[in-house]
């Protein structure tokens, strides 16, 4: 009786935080949110209460590790013990961190990327519970706080891939480290840059046939609402550089930077993404739930604009491929803003054993699942 009951309260906190989250409180307002997706897939609340969810990584016995962008920032745990994909407790594993927002898994450690320094907590499985002491792995990143939140993931090669985004809107810095993505072996030794040019990525994946590199990237602020796009890039070898601060999207040259290059010397973005969309999460769909059309094709969080005159992005889009070539970019979920009001902002993805889509949003502090079919 007592597990019935339980059960009976988890389902009504769950409806009742669903109608909670389609209302939206905006400048005083209320509006309803309704997210669209195509027919066949339906989105849920996988766990709620997990404040500023930001980047995810899923350990090896399905236990979700969450960060979150905050200056004092927390590092959660999400479990869902009995699998029926709504969680059942957000633990905070880790707090008063300086913006984790990444987080990564290898050997059954957790990493985290903090501003300057990556930590590692060991064993983390086994002691989430317990408020476990990092291990430094590596504490010489740059200070700067412009775009000093960092993704990271574990590449084919089992180093460490860490961004560094620009320090600035647009500049050029002496520091090769800054616009860039680079990599480590998972100790913090062997650090080098892989890629260049590129202002601020908060989200790639690898290729699931060819183990290549593909990365979403942040463009440049105030060349107007409709400049520059963002970009899907792909890194197909070490030491591409991908045009920034010179030249953005495929031909737009900066206007304090950009006279007189050779645009030649630049690898051009897969796709152009729309202008200030905040692309940051993204993944190849390897799962077999949804139709087969959607295998190895990649879904995007965006994020949504912050200083354009109209709003723009807060959705999940597709893009589709064939070979290395993008032949289209659609949307797939849509309805987290309703002109100027916002309910919520997508930031991560991260698909589950059974082919489902979990995504991460730092606004409506929650996480939810894109599943297919009943």
């Amino acid at each position: 009786m007592i597990t019935i009951l339980k059960s009976i309260s988890k389902k009504i906190t769950l409806i009742l935080f669903i109608i909670f989250i389609s209302c939206n409180v905006d400048e005083g307002t209320f509006q309803q949110s309704e997210i669209r997706l195509p027919d066949g897939f339906s989105l849920t609340v996988y766990a709620y209460n997990v404040d500023g969810a930001r980047s995810m990584a899923l350990s090896e016995s399905g236990i979700l590790f969450v960060g979150m962008r905050a200056v004092d920032g927390n590092v959660y745990a999400v479990v869902d013990e009995n699998n029926d994909y709504i969680a059942d407790e957000v633990i905070v594993v880790a707090s008063g961190l300086d913006m984790p927002n990444g987080v990564a898994i290898k050997d059954g450690d957790l990493y985290v990327a903090e501003v300057s320094r990556i930590i590692r907590f060991n064993h983390i499985e086994n002691t989430y519970r317990d408020r476990p002491f990092p291990e430094v792995v590596k504490d010489d990143f740059p200070t700067e706080r412009h775009h000093g939140w960092k993704f990271i993931r574990f590449g084919p090669d089992g180093k460490l891939y860490v961004p560094v985004g620009a320090p600035c809107n647009v500049c050029l810095s002496t520091d090769e480290r800054f616009a860039s993505i680079t990599r480590m072996n998972s100790d913090g030794t062997n650090h080098e840059v892989f890629a260049h040019g590129i202002r601020n990525s908060v989200g790639f994946d690898f290729h699931p046939l060819t183990n290549e590199l593909w990365f979403t990237d942040n463009g440049r602020d105030y060349l107007g609402d409709n400049l520059p796009p963002d970009e899907l890039n792909h890194a197909s070898q070490i030491d591409l550089h991908f045009g920034f601060p010179f030249m953005h999207g495929n031909n737009i040259i900066d206007p304090d930077f950009g006279s007189g290059i050779d645009t030649s010397l630049y690898t051009k973005p897969i796709q152009e993404l729309g202008p200030h969309v905040a692309a940051l999460g993204m993944r190849f769909y390897t799962g077999t739930m949804f139709p087969a059309e959607y295998r190895n094709q990649i879904f995007i969080a965006e994020h949504g604009s912050w200083n354009r005159s109209e709003k723009i992005g807060y959705r999940i889009m597709l893009v589709r491929l064939q070979g290395n070539n993008a032949i289209s970019y659609e949307t797939f979920a849509e309805g987290w803003h309703n002109g100027e009001s916002v309910s919520g902002r997508p930031v991560d993805i991260q698909q589950l054993p059974d082919g489902s889509l979990l995504v991460s949003d730092d606004y409506a502090g929650v996480i939810y699942r894109i599943a297919y079919g009943n």
